[in-house]
């Protein structure tokens, strides 16, 4: 574990010395929020629309924004970085662990999705948005927006091992605004055409942004918060043996 400790700081390193790609992680889904609150803001109102459960539109959207910030996939960047530059395979070539080279940069995203979805949340509260089930709900909150963060970027690390392209790899990250959209962002599921919904429950990130709903709008709802946190940890575990394997087979 300490090569993981190890690889993972350097990861965290990387992205504090780059300011510059977290800005956009924070400004792009906090401007999302913004322009849905003001367009849609008036046709659901917190008095009249149930699926609110009082709080404003804001609250409602405020999961999309939070999954968008998680699904930018910097590290992976990052990744091709040390690929093109051969400094990865030094790594390889060194008694460091496969799986620490796989779960260092993990282990770092784990962290800078904490980080990212704790200041969201604050960002948010001065659009009378809160979090109704609680600290409770708020620690719920935060670790599945982290959780997803890492699903995401194992995503994106698969990309830049098989293509060692930036290009490739940034395109193949426009895959998650896709799948962000074919899910409930605007209306409950219950609301959405049939066509619609069937894409929407075929869609594992739609149990991800329902979970994160539900522990802003109402108190913990434990069905839909294990459900999420059901997903992410399949599709995390997937996505770790699916790197470990690049790895293994990498040229």
């Amino acid at each position: 574990m300490s090569y993981t400790w190890v690889l993972g700081r350097r990861a965290l390193r990387e992205a504090l010395r780059t300011p510059e790609a977290l800005l956009p992680t924070l400004f792009i889904p906090m401007f999302f929020l913004v322009v849905n609150l003001g367009q849609a803001g008036k046709i659901f109102p917190s008095s009249t629309t149930g699926f609110l459960d009082g709080q404003n539109y804001g609250a409602f959207q405020l999961p999309s924004s939070m999954l968008l910030a998680a699904s930018f996939g910097t590290a992976a960047l990052f990744l091709v970085e040390d690929i093109e530059g051969g400094y990865f395979d030094k790594l390889r070539s060194s008694p460091v662990p496969r799986t620490s080279l796989v779960l260092g940069r993990l282990v770092a995203e784990v962290v800078k999705g904490l980080g990212i979805a704790i200041v969201l949340v604050l960002l948010a509260l001065p659009f009378g948005i809160h979090v109704a089930s609680g600290f409770v709900g708020f620690l719920l909150l935060i670790a599945l927006t982290a959780l997803w963060a890492v699903v995401y970027v194992g995503f994106m690390q698969l990309i830049a091992l098989k293509t060692r392209s930036a290009a490739a790899t940034n395109s193949g990250g426009l895959i998650f605004f896709p799948l962000l959209f074919l899910t409930p962002n605007f209306v409950p599921r219950h609301m959405l055409t049939r066509p619609m919904e069937i894409a929407a429950t075929c869609n594992p990130v739609t149990y991800v942004m329902e979970a994160l709903r539900s522990l802003i709008l109402q108190d913990l709802v434990w069905g839909r918060v294990l459900t999420g946190f059901g997903v992410v940890g399949a599709l995390g575990v997937v996505m770790v043996m699916l790197n470990l394997r690049m790895i293994r087979h990498y040229d």
